[in-house]
């Protein structure tokens, strides 16, 4: 049954927010998915055109495509809000990274909107490596990623988008930010040595240095933006100490454990996500 709430999913076609959009769907919730492919669309480049998807909403979250991190984010989020406030929403969730300071600036614009809210700081996700630029080298057999040492508290989507469906709808919830890790730290070739294992394939990791990796992304014509973004994921957060510890945040919110790395990559290996075509 058709519940008389409206609710936004910006990112309706992303990692987290085409998940969230299919649980708060099927609880009955009217959902207006967020999208450039969307009626009305939503372009995070198009802030005229925002307040004809918001308006009648009474919740919105936010995802923000590429990252917070990125130039012009903090000058949408606070347009984005501004738009919100016109329209009377009631409730923002707002996905967040990990460790990011300009993400973080981001979220000092949603606390202080005037509007209900809840932060999710996410830490890196499990689908990277399923479903974003890890994943053609995994493929190939042959992984050479810089940071060798860092060890992170991946997060699964599945987790993510649990905890913003119910935080979005519960009160008990606002005003508060929520940390959201995986149960256990893990370096790149640990990542690569549970994938191996996994889909039953060799699967080879080398360590190199941060300057090298990006030769080889201009090498292979990656789009600028998202080069300048690898930069400052592997200088400014891999590497930032407070990234590389656990959070019961999910436990808190959903009473149940966060999603295994081992157990994520027992699912795709199952689908034939790291087996070559």
């Amino acid at each position: 049954m058709k519940t008389n709430r409206k609710i936004v999913v910006l990112g309706a076609n992303g990692k987290t927010g085409r998940k969230v959009a299919e649980i708060l769907e099927s609880r009955g919730e009217d959902v207006v998915r967020g999208s450039r492919q969307a009626s009305p669309p939503f372009d995070w480049h198009q802030p005229e055109a925002w307040s004809k998807v918001l308006r009648g909403a009474e919740r919105m979250y936010i995802s923000y495509h590429p990252d917070l991190a990125v130039p012009g984010a903090l000058e949408a989020i606070e347009k984005l809000v501004e738009v919100a406030r016109a329209e009377g929403l009631q409730k923002l969730v707002l996905l967040s990274g990990k460790g990011e300071k300009e993400a973080e600036l981001c979220e000092q614009v949603i606390i202080n909107s005037g509007i209900d809210y809840t932060i999710v700081r996410a830490s890196w996700f499990n689908q990277n490596f399923s479903e974003s630029f890890f994943l053609p080298a995994i493929l190939s057999g042959d992984v050479a990623l810089p940071m060798a040492q860092a060890k992170v508290p991946y997060v699964d989507t599945d987790d993510i988008a649990a905890v913003v469906a119910k935080v979005l709808m519960e009160a008990e919830h606002n005003d508060q930010i929520y940390e959201l890790t995986g149960p256990r730290l893990l370096t790149f070739q640990q990542v690569m040595e549970e994938i191996a294992v996994a889909s039953g394939r060799s699967i080879s990791f080398t360590p190199i240095s941060l300057p090298a990796y990006i030769s080889m992304l201009e090498d292979l014509r990656v789009e600028k933006d998202f080069i300048w973004l690898i930069q400052y994921l592997f200088t400014e957060v891999l590497l930032e100490p407070k990234n590389a510890m656990l959070s019961a945040d999910i436990r808190k919110v959903l009473g149940r454990s966060p999603k295994d790395f081992r157990q994520f990559a027992k699912e795709q290996a199952a689908l034939g996500t790291w087996t070559p075509q």
